[in-house]
């Protein structure tokens, strides 16, 4: 398992990835201007060559919204989706981020299970953000010590 930072090249097979997991996936052009802003930082796996999943986060001074979390079905369950998000997590660290933010859809069990393990916490339900199908969102955040209440 290799994980690296998102380049250009990897577009069409980072759109492929959103394609099959998604019923409302990111566009290759979402991608594009994400790799290419400054307040960004997108990671992919590899797995003998091949790119099986990928992350990332859009920051906001301290704070980065963790906006994808994609591994291919066949390659889940091997950890790659915690090592995408630990390392996503390091490197915000690293970067002066002190606090991650994410949705994810209230029935995915198994990826709620990563993040809770990873230190993020639910601090609700967004009613009705997901469509395709239509499914609430719980809101997860990891902060840093000093911000919880």
């Amino acid at each position: 398992m290799h994980i690296r930072k998102m380049t250009l090249d990897d577009l069409e097979e980072v759109t492929r990835i959103e394609e099959a997991n998604f019923s409302n996936p990111w566009t290759k052009a979402g991608f594009e201007s994400q790799i290419k802003a400054g307040d960004s930082l997108y990671l992919v796996c590899e797995v003998d060559g091949k790119l099986v999943g990928l992350c990332g986060y859009i920051r906001s001074f301290e704070e980065a919204d963790v906006t994808n979390v994609s591994v291919l079905e066949e390659y889940r369950g091997h950890g790659i989706g915690t090592a995408l998000m630990q390392t996503l997590i390091e490197e915000g660290e690293k970067a002066g981020v002190r606090n991650f933010t994410l949705e994810v859809r209230v029935g995915n069990s198994s990826a709620i299970h990563v993040y809770e393990r990873l230190g993020f916490e639910s601090y609700g339900i967004r009613p009705g953000f997901y469509e395709n199908p239509k499914e609430d969102a719980m809101i997860m955040w990891r902060m840093d010590e000093k911000r919880k209440v």
